[in-house]
């Protein structure tokens, strides 16, 4: 990953991986940071990938603040 908002990416995600949860914000944060350069690059891409694979098996959850 190249840019500053590829590693706050990266640990944004890893933390809802660790801890099971998701906020909201925290998915819409997640989200702008990985188009916010224009461009989803193939780590931001596979990232992204497996928090959705999460969230659809309930893995990770949505909860409120």
């Amino acid at each position: 990953m190249k840019s500053n908002s590829a590693q706050k990416l990266r640990t944004m995600i890893e933390k809802a991986i660790e801890d099971h949860r998701l906020t909201r914000d925290e998915y819409d944060m997640i989200l702008h940071l990985a188009t916010e350069d224009g461009i989803v690059d193939r780590q931001e891409q596979t990232l992204l990938e497996q928090l959705q694979d999460m969230l659809e098996n309930k893995t990770v959850k949505f909860v409120r603040k």
